[in-house]
């Protein structure tokens, strides 16, 4: 067998658009946000994060301790999903953005039950939606997971 190279044909290759094919998104242009309403991510100021809690506190324990500073309108302690236990985190919102700043002032860096826990304002108005907590993917014919 000979070595011998084919000619290649003299036509020019076909331009490449320098675009992506994709009309999609890019991932950097593309928000993070799992939320779909953007009213709903901003926080007017009055929802607090609460980090470092002891896994015993309840909700009532944390009402109590923040209604030490102003009005509390709602708390929201984190639970696993199975064994129902505080995940150490939570939110309390205030009724006025005042009382959230004097919370912040005088509970950030305190001792509550033994722990030294953090108040910040909160990233979102809310909470995220929960998820199920469980796989959800794929199924077979039967209703059953499908295993890879």
């Amino acid at each position: 067998m000979s070595s011998a190279k084919t000619p290649r044909s003299a036509s020019p290759s076909p331009v490449r658009s320098r675009r992506s094919r994709s009309k999609s998104l890019s991932r950097s242009r593309r928000s993070r946000s799992r939320s779909q309403d953007s009213a709903d991510v901003e926080n007017p100021g009055n929802n607090l994060y609460v980090t470092g809690l002891s896994t015993r506190i309840t909700d009532s324990d944390l009402h109590k301790y923040f209604s030490k500073e102003g009005k509390v309108v709602d708390c929201h302690l984190v639970k696993d999903p199975h064994t129902k236990e505080s995940r150490g985190f939570g939110f309390v919102t205030m009724e006025t953005n005042d009382d959230a700043e004097c919370c912040i002032k005088y509970l950030n860096r305190s001792v509550f039950e033994g722990r030294l826990i953090t108040v910040e304002k909160a990233k979102r108005n809310r909470g995220r939606t929960p998820t199920p907590g469980k796989y959800c993917g794929p199924r077979d014919k039967r209703g059953r997971e499908t295993i890879s």
